[in-house]
């Protein structure tokens, strides 16, 4: 049947009622599932709860929005920045940044069986109010277990693409717009959708690891960079820190351009703002030319 309750402007305390909500198969014997939702630059406020209650295992659902400057009016106050870090370097919680309905309701149908696992934990879905057009398409099985896994191919490369353009969450528009754009003068460039660079990044760091220890193990974001040559380049962005995504460099040796927001404070609408901040379809044709004069002066 489910309850809601209103706290206000009371972000420890909402991250104190999901730790004890999510641990209610421990202390009483039955699971519920909490989904806590808030401003997604107030995360920040209950950061010293929200990290105990992932210390002592408390499962629940985490909603945020609105992310980075799309919520432009207001100001620098409500522009969350640095956020998907928070996400990715958080031990107990797994972080998802989905731009489509479609994405997001497979990995809610994910996230209300992880919370449930012995060797689950609490999901961070960090969205967006910003209004985007759906794409008309049907996701296959090997896309949608790619993109449980953190990234699929939107678009993939063809065997001599020179270029990708990789990103995270509402800037999707954009990317799909610059990569059209650059489809007219390098046929074959691919677009990497990250929908959890939590999840790519932690299977990253465990396959390392685990080649440490002897085994012969590949990542799932190595075997998706596999399809690029090792000469391409990759033009990354996301409505945050651009650190997000700009480790994919180290995976296969690709060279990045990372674009994202490092600083905030400006008001307008979100044009204005993206322009002003380099997360426009302008911006990520001037990184994939970044990437590209290497290359082509090598040759």
């Amino acid at each position: 049947s489910g309850q809601h309750v209103e706290l206000g402007i009371a972000e420890h305390n909402l991250f104190l009622m999901l730790a004890a909500a999510g641990l209610s198969a421990e202390l009483f014997g039955e699971r519920v599932i909490p989904v806590g939702t808030l401003y997604d630059p107030f995360i920040n406020r209950g950061l010293d709860a929200l990290n105990y209650a992932c210390y002592q295992g408390a499962r629940f659902l985490l909603v945020a929005t609105p992310s980075g400057l799309t919520l432009a009016p207001e100001g620098g106050a409500h522009q969350s920045i640095h956020t998907p870090l928070i996400g990715m370097s958080q031990a107990g919680l797994t972080y998802f940044e989905p731009a489509f309905v479609d994405e997001l309701s497979t990995v809610m149908r994910w996230a209300f069986t992880h919370v449930q696992l012995p060797d689950g934990g609490a999901v961070y879905l960090r969205l967006s109010t910003r209004p985007l057009d759906q794409p008309e398409r049907t996701l296959t099985e090997a896309q949608l277990d790619d993109l449980l896994r953190g990234a699929y191919w939107h678009i993939p490369p063809g065997p001599d693409a020179e270029v990708a353009i990789v990103y995270t969450g509402v800037v999707a528009q954009e990317a799909l717009e610059a990569h059209a754009l650059v489809l007219e003068d390098i046929p074959g460039a691919g677009l990497l959708a990250v929908p959890s660079p939590d999840r790519v990044h932690r299977d990253w760091s465990e396959t390392l690891r685990a080649r440490a220890a002897g085994e012969r193990r590949s990542a799932h974001i190595e075997r998706l960079l596999g399809m690029l040559p090792r000469r391409a380049g990759l033009a990354t962005i996301i409505d945050g820190p651009p650190a997000t995504l700009s480790w994919l460099g180290s995976v296969r040796g690709h060279r990045v351009a990372p674009l994202g927001v490092d600083r905030f404070g400006q008001s307008g609408d979100i044009p204005d703002l993206y322009r002003t901040y380099r997360l426009d379809a302008e911006a990520i044709l001037d990184a994939v030319a970044a990437v590209l004069v290497p290359l082509r002066d090598d040759r």
